[in-house]
């Protein structure tokens, strides 16, 4: 059985991951920002009994990072498997969003990321032994309008990731990218209204695609089951696509030229709403939502 770090543990994927991982046996060190304000997966272990130890880490910042991660060298020894999971996602069209979007968003889902995977390198290469799984998104590989700061935070990943893979795959280490579609969890509500006096009333489109495709109701222990696949090595490709609507997606904008995907942001809304619903999204009652 492995030692997981895992970040971003609150909710959702890291939630669902630290509880698969548990229960097979692993031991699990959960790290989260505020571990008093999302008690539920501590009264979770506390409940089944299981092998997840809680810490305090907010990605952001190198002292958080580094102290949690000496903390669980002191505790296991070792750190097999680093899932960086953390990460927010604000929508919002490039002229319109606070330039603070762009700076928290890639302060979190990249050099988050890079923050804990450079903090547990170094016992890993020492070892000549060990698993980085970073969780991007189809967003990391598909760029949608009003999506760009989100977007461009994942396709950052994926460029590290890849980088990252060449460089240590000789000592011993292994990368793995896991790219979710639209999978429900909370980070869907916690976009912003749509703001009354947008230039850009076409944003709804996103937003209604996002709320349609989460009716599917993907849980995100569908991501946790490829994130634990990884980690024991049963799966090994590099970019491990999950969720319905992900290979669609990326097929889709895989078959379009550059020029064809950017046009087709301006489609007519009775062909886009087709279009929507051949990927599985009804996206129609959701376009009148503020």
């Amino acid at each position: 059985m492995a030692t997981i770090l895992i970040t971003g543990c609150s909710t959702g994927i890291g939630f669902a991951t630290a509880e698969l991982m548990a229960r097979n046996g692993h031991t699990v060190y959960a790290t989260m920002r505020n571990p008093q304000r999302a008690p539920e997966l501590g009264q979770l272990a506390e409940r089944d009994n299981l092998p997840i130890t809680i810490f305090p880490m907010d990605v952001d910042f190198d002292e958080s990072v580094s102290t949690a991660v000496a903390e669980v060298l002191a505790q296991a020894g070792q750190i097999d498997v680093l899932v960086n999971n953390a990460g927010i996602g604000p929508l919002g069209p490039v002229e319109e969003a606070p330039l603070s979007d762009f700076h928290a968003i890639m302060q979190t889902n990249y050099f988050g990321t890079l923050r804990c995977i450079q903090a547990v390198l170094p016992a890993m290469r020492e070892r000549n032994a060990g698993c980085i799984i970073n969780i991007s998104s189809v967003a990391g590989k598909l760029y949608s309008p009003y999506h760009s700061a989100y977007c461009a935070s994942k396709a950052a990943i994926e460029a590290l990731s890849e980088c990252l893979a060449g460089e240590v795959g000789p000592l011993g280490i292994r990368v793995a990218l896991v790219q979710p579609g639209v999978i429900d969890t909370p980070i869907i509500d916690k976009n912003e209204p749509i703001a009354s006096d947008t230039k850009y009333p076409n944003q709804i489109r996103l937003r209604a695609y996002l709320g349609a495709s989460r009716d599917n109701n993907i849980p995100p222990s569908t991501v946790a089951e490829v994130v634990q696949a990884i980690a024991t090595g049963e799966q090994t490709m590099f970019r491990n696509p999950v969720g319905a609507d992900a290979g669609p997606l990326l097929g889709w904008r895989g078959s379009l030229t550059d020029e064809d995907w950017i046009a087709s942001a301006g489609l007519d809304e009775e062909t886009w709403i087709g279009g929507m619903a051949q990927l599985g999204a009804d996206v129609r009652p959701y376009l009148t939502i503020s």
